[in-house]
């Protein structure tokens, strides 16, 4: 497996699906997503039924990043949120989330209490707190491979030329992915682009209803993008689906209108690897060590 690192400076932009526990991400990686990006957005909402507001901790995170890396291998990009504290606190955060499975990690420049990038009424910590914050990750991460994203959520709150200087600020202290959350128009986007691209990968964040105009994955990267994310995507599917799903079965008492949407007991079960774990059982019921895989 190429890791996240390399394929970032090669290729076309990454685009990873949002995910919020193992069986999205299997299915991210099912799908032949290249990467996927746990959302604590999603995990706010499919694991608390609340809005993204700072509410999900570090061990719930970590968590979570412990049982998609325990079911599937596909880079992991999370979201840290403001590294749960200062400085200290992010050396601990990024430990952490390495030692569970991460493949990049994601910190912003919010002031607590932190809100989703697309809400109003955000605050932020200094250039220079967050700075530190940023060469804190990057001294605690024990692979290189490991990647530290700064994300600044300055458009909303100090203007876009700001958000530019912070995030020139954090690659000098060592980020190795830049963020701009939230860019309210194309111009902005290519704006930043024209300035960091080639000097660092940037990350184009895709949220339906959000601040930032919708553009395809190919839109980005001939803009000169080479991450893009959709952390809610799945979750707002899901809902919608589910929605409707949950509204026939109250009025018709059965699922019987629904069934070519969904997947049976057995589908369900070949997806969740059933045969395999059973083939393994077996093989220790027999004394005999099952087949390493290929």
């Amino acid at each position: 497996m190429t890791d996240l690192k390399s394929r970032l400076n090669n290729g076309p932009a990454v685009l990873a699906p949002g995910v919020y526990d193992a069986l999205s991400a299997l299915l991210v990686a099912e799908a032949g997503f290249e990467a996927a990006y746990l959302s604590g957005a999603s995990i706010a909402y499919t694991q608390l039924g609340r809005p993204d507001l700072g509410l999900v901790s570090a061990k719930e995170v970590a968590d979570t990043i412990a049982r998609i890396h325990e079911r599937t291998d596909i880079p992991l990009i999370v979201d840290a949120d403001t590294g749960f504290g200062n400085a200290l606190n992010v050396v601990r955060t990024v430990k952490t989330f390495e030692r569970a499975g991460a493949s990049a990690i994601q910190l912003e420049d919010q002031q607590l209490p932190k809100r989703c990038g697309h809400l109003a009424g955000k605050s932020l910590v200094s250039l220079s707190e967050m700075a530190g914050k940023v060469r804190a990750a990057v001294d605690a991460r024990a692979s290189e491979t490991t990647l530290i994203i700064a994300r600044t959520d300055a458009i909303a709150v100090e203007g876009f030329t700001a958000a530019l200087e912070r995030a020139e600020a954090y690659l000098d202290a060592g980020a190795d992915i830049l963020f701009i959350e939230a860019p309210q128009d194309m111009a902005q986007m290519n704006a930043a682009a024209a300035r960091f691209a080639g000097r660092a990968p940037l990350l184009a964040n895709m949220v339906e209803g959000g601040r930032t105009p919708m553009r395809t994955l190919d839109d980005l990267s001939g803009a000169g993008y080479r991450l893009v994310i959709t952390p809610g995507a799945l979750v707002r599917a899901l809902a919608f689906m589910a929605r409707d799903f949950l509204s026939t079965l109250k009025t018709d008492g059965a699922t019987a209108r629904y069934r070519d949407r969904m997947l049976d007991f057995g589908q369900l079960n070949a997806l969740l690897g059933i045969d395999e774990m059973k083939a393994d059982g077996e093989r220790y019921d027999a004394g005999e060590a099952p087949k390493a895989a290929e």
